[in-house]
């Protein structure tokens, strides 16, 4: 039997790729290190965090402190550990990596380098890998752990990822891979400046088999207004397995961010969950501190702290997005 573990559930690792000279971060690379410094020691506090680095040399001078922090050499093109990464399931009692393709998001940037990742590792997983034909970015899916996917049509059915599959067909291959049995599909909802055709990692996330935290926005002047409304609904009529509607949990929009003369897609939906704690992503933003508390009152058995992904959202993506969490089932070979 096959399952796809849902992320609030027990992991083994988180997997982050620091930041390099080739990648987009560039530009700014000592103000983007310190930030995922930053967010490596935090997660190190719970669980061990894999780091992939160009220069296992250079990225260990920026801790004091390395314990629970796993150092893999491998160049990648960008840093965006999420969509790149092997997607973790388990499988008669032990855990899977799946390999998906990953084409920089319908091959809008390079990514031959982040495709080979999972098979150049391979010698550090102790765990069976298995190749699969079929553009998936982690980002895209959100697990429950019993069985369903919450996915939106604007990235999974894009022609710029598997043309070649209806949805009928998409459906199958995941059910089958995945070992999940339903998927919900969202068709509306998006942000400005998303270079990923709407992940839903942005817009909706599990927190548990009943609910769903979800990104709102009630201001009618924002352009986002009528998509994330229309997402709204949809979400009002999904049910659970049991056929009870979700539980949903609204979360705001922040203001406006700008970089560059565009708006950039930043989300407090982009939060990470990790082993007796969440990480939310803070942009320096009024509803920075009104988040934190409706994930302390959503997880009060969760320690609850903010990052600054100011940063991070420069470059189009935020906290989720640079990490990838392995079920519990994994252990890694340094």
């Amino acid at each position: 039997m096959r399952r796809l573990p849902a992320e609030f559930e027990k992991q083994s690792y988180i997997q982050m790729i620091f930041p390099h000279k080739q990648s987009d971060w560039s530009p700014y690379l000592e103000e983007a290190s310190a930030a995922y410094v930053t967010i490596v020691e935090t997660i190190r506090q719970f669980q061990p965090c894999i780091l992939v680095c160009d220069d296992t040399v250079r990225v260990q001078r920026y801790f004091s402190d390395t314990h629970n922090i796993i150092f893999l050499p491998y160049t990648t093109d960008d840093t965006w550990a999420r969509d790149c990464s092997a997607i973790s399931v388990e499988e008669e009692g032990e855990a899977v990596l799946l390999d998906f393709t990953f084409n920089g998001w319908g091959n809008k940037f390079s990514a031959a380098r982040d495709n080979a990742m999972t098979a150049s590792l391979a010698s550090h997983y102790n765990a069976k890998i298995r190749s699969i034909d079929f553009v998936l970015e982690g980002g895209a899916i959100e697990s429950d752990g019993n069985g369903t996917l919450l996915t939106t049509a604007r990235c999974l059915l894009n022609a710029n990822r598997n043309p070649q599959y209806t949805q009928t067909q998409i459906e199958a291959l995941l059910c089958k891979e995945l070992g999940v049995e339903r998927i919900l599909w969202l068709s509306e909802g998006c942000l400005s400046g998303d270079d990923t055709d709407a992940h839903i990692d942005t817009l909706a996330r599990f927190v548990d088999e009943e609910s769903i935290m979800y990104l709102a926005c009630e201001d009618k002047n924002d352009e986002h207004y009528p998509a994330l409304q229309a997402m709204k609904k949809e979400l009002q009529q999904f049910t659970c397995k049991s056929g009870k509607p979700y539980r949903l949990i609204a979360l705001p929009m922040t203001e406006p961010i700008h970089y560059n003369g565009e708006r950039l897609p930043s989300s407090y939906a982009n939060f990470l969950l990790v082993n007796d704690a969440v990480i939310v992503p803070t942009y320096h933003d009024g509803n920075d501190g009104i988040v934190l508390e409706i994930f302390r009152k959503t997880f009060p058995e969760r320690a609850v702290i903010g990052v600054d992904c100011s940063v991070l959202i420069r470059q189009h993506g935020s906290l989720h997005c640079i990490t990838m969490q392995f079920c519990e089932k994994l252990a890694i070979m340094v």
